[in-house]
């Protein structure tokens, strides 16, 4: 790619540190139980109402496929652009209408300025996880979890920025949101990037990722804290502006790694020069002169993490060492697939309906968190989202790093922990419809955990599977599983049951009491997240990428140092035309390739 950032240089971390920022930018989705109350009582709605208007959150923030197309074609920044503008116009909206700045603004405009609102999210999503999976290649797992985790500690970033600074107030969150985020998009855009990825093992890039890791479990850690202190003790302005200041600290904690980069950078060169291939099979009289003519560990990941249109040398050796371009084969898993040809896989409906079925089941409980707390008797709901957004994180940044480790280690498929927490979730519902005392925020820590989980073995299983070319286009179609969850568990199942319970209690009254409100929605949950807990077992049974190959890097390594050799040596060839050459290059090309494949 044209102007593309060297390899491992200091900006491609910048541009993870920046979208740590525009990731906790794009949690407003989890917002909405801060402010749902005052829709409902401020513009009268009954539960059901409540409950579509919840719908309409999820189906924007999940509806990214034109996110998807676009961020192929388009930079990360014009993403990020369009991100802030879905923001000022959608809880701009929102904001004319609870504050009463605007009066009677239908029903179902605000629908749409909530779905268009909460599509920022999918803009925002999109344009950094993207950018980051395709520049840091090799460690997709790590890097999903840590961006996905910071999603999930943005609802407690959001509960103690609307307890704390502004007060308890709707009003001012809205407002917020309207103005907030678009100039923190604005002021990141131009540090997410795409970078030349770097597809050698880095020991120091280890150390980095578990910085970051450290640094955002202390965040969250903090803002767990936080937030309960502030619900137990009546803080002062002064102290409570003191404690998010500290928790701003914590959100550039990961501008570490640069800076330290930046400060010494004889350490980082260090290791990079010994990462790099081995020139002991070069003549000596050409390591001086050699130059770096493959930038990648293969022409697959080439074009994936690239989007080069050009041919690549490989692809030319290739070409050339057999004589002409053959009809094209049908992708395997592992190779880039586009989404027509992806619809036609059994494995890619096993993983959308798993997820949707987990996620989808999450969410329900998520947008009627509010709800749920009141009718079991808690007062204060806040804690309840707070304790949900940090168990959220602990299951986003712990499964990616978990999955990583035993899908590299012991070849562990990555959907055997959907598998896994699918089974947890499902004794999380029956727990929440048992309505046992001291067993609320123990289910709710529970959903949380389990919830992330399916977050981040998601992202990586989906570039796993069907590569990362079009990545941004499987990912978003996957996220589809969010609102569809909405629509039919939350919207047309609790809603519904909630009002029903609600009607026959107190027939002028719109509020429920008790643990009837949501027991046989919990239970339908429950029945559902034990069949996506069949599907999750099955997917983890059907043949999988051999991770061998796609995070080989020592034997794609040695690839480009002997193909290097090769072309260094090409004019030795005393034969017209260089056919010896070919000849040659090819056969060492395939050797390689059934060395790398295992013989597959």
């Amino acid at each position: 790619m044209a102007g593309a950032v060297k390899a491992g240089s200091r900006p491609p971390w910048v541009g993870l540190a920046a979208a740590v920022w525009v990731q906790v930018a794009a949690g407003t989705a989890y917002t909405f139980p801060l402010y749902s109350h005052s829709l409902k009582s401020a513009l009268g709605y009954n539960q059901q109402q409540l409950t579509m208007l919840g719908v309409a959150n999820d189906i924007g923030e999940n509806f990214g496929l034109v996110a998807g197309v676009l961020c192929n074609r388009l930079p990360p920044w014009f993403v990020l652009l369009v991100g802030a503008a879905c923001c000022f116009l959608g809880f701009g909206t929102l904001w004319l209408a609870v504050s009463l700045t605007v009066s009677g603004l239908p029903y179902w405009l605000l629908w749409i300025a909530l779905c268009i609102a909460t599509n920022s999210s999918a803009w925002f999503g999109t344009g950094v996880l993207v950018t980051n999976m395709r520049n840091f290649p090799l460690s997709r797992g790590t890097v999903a979890g840590i961006l996905k985790g910071y999603v999930g500690l943005s609802a407690a970033v959001y509960t103690g920025l609307y307890t704390g600074v502004l007060h308890n107030s709707s009003t001012k969150l809205l407002l917020f949101l309207t103005l907030g985020l678009p100039i923190i998009s604005l002021a990141m855009m131009y540090f997410v990037r795409p970078c030349t990825p770097s597809l050698e093992e880095d020991r120091l890039e280890h150390g980095h990722f578990m910085f970051t890791q450290i640094s955002s479990v202390f965040l969250g850690l903090y803002l767990l804290a936080y937030t309960i202190l502030d619900d137990v003790l009546s803080l002062s302005d002064a102290i409570i502006y003191l404690l998010f200041s500290i928790m701003i600290l914590f959100l550039l904690a990961p501008l570490a790694i640069p800076l330290k980069m930046t400060l010494f950078p004889a350490t980082y060169k260090k290791n990079v020069a010994s990462n790099t291939c081995s020139t002991s099979r070069l003549p000596a009289e050409d390591i001086d002169n050699k130059e770096p003519l493959l930038a990648t560990a293969s022409t697959n990941n080439l074009e994936n993490l690239q989007e080069i249109d050009d041919a690549s040398d490989v692809d030319m050796l290739l070409a050339e060492g057999e004589g002409a371009v053959k009809k094209k084969r049908r992708p395997k898993r592992g190779d880039d697939f586009e989404l027509q040809e992806a619809l036609i896989k059994a494995d890619f409906w096993l993983l959308f309906m798993s997820y949707f079925l987990a996620v989808g089941s999450g969410v329900t409980v998520l947008n009627n968190l509010a709800q749920i707390g009141v009718a079991l008797g808690i007062d204060d709901t806040t804690i309840l989202l707070c304790l949900f957004s940090f168990c959220n994180f602990v299951g986003r940044i712990g499964g990616g790093s978990v999955s990583e480790y035993f899908v590299r280690s012991r070849m562990l498929p990555r959907p055997i922990w959907m598998a896994c927490t699918q089974i947890v979730m499902v004794v999380a519902y029956l727990l929440y419809a048992s309505a046992l005392n001291g067993t609320l925020y123990t289910s709710t820590a529970m959903l949380g955990i389990c919830y992330g989980v399916q977050f981040s073995v998601m992202v990586p299983t989906v570039s796993e599977l069907f590569g990362l070319k079009h990545f941004g286009i499987f990912y978003n179609f996957m996220l589809l599983g969010n609102p569809l969850g909405a629509f039919f568990f939350s919207g047309l199942l609790a809603g519904y049951v909630y009002d029903k319970e609600a009607a026959n209690q107190h027939p002028v009254s719109s509020t429920c009491l008790g643990p009837s409100c949501f027991r046989l929605t919990f239970l339908v949950l429950a029945g559902m997240c034990g069949l996506g807990t069949l599907l999750s077992i099955i997917l983890s049974l059907c043949p999988s990428v051999d991770v061998r190959t796609l995070y080989a890097v020592f034997s794609y390594e040695e690839l480009i140092c002997n193909l290097s050799f090769l072309v260094s040596t090409r004019m030795s060839f005393e034969v017209p035309g260089g056919i010896l050459w070919r000849w040659h290059c090819s056969f060492y090309m395939f050797h390689m390739m059934l060395f790398v494949d295992g013989f597959d």
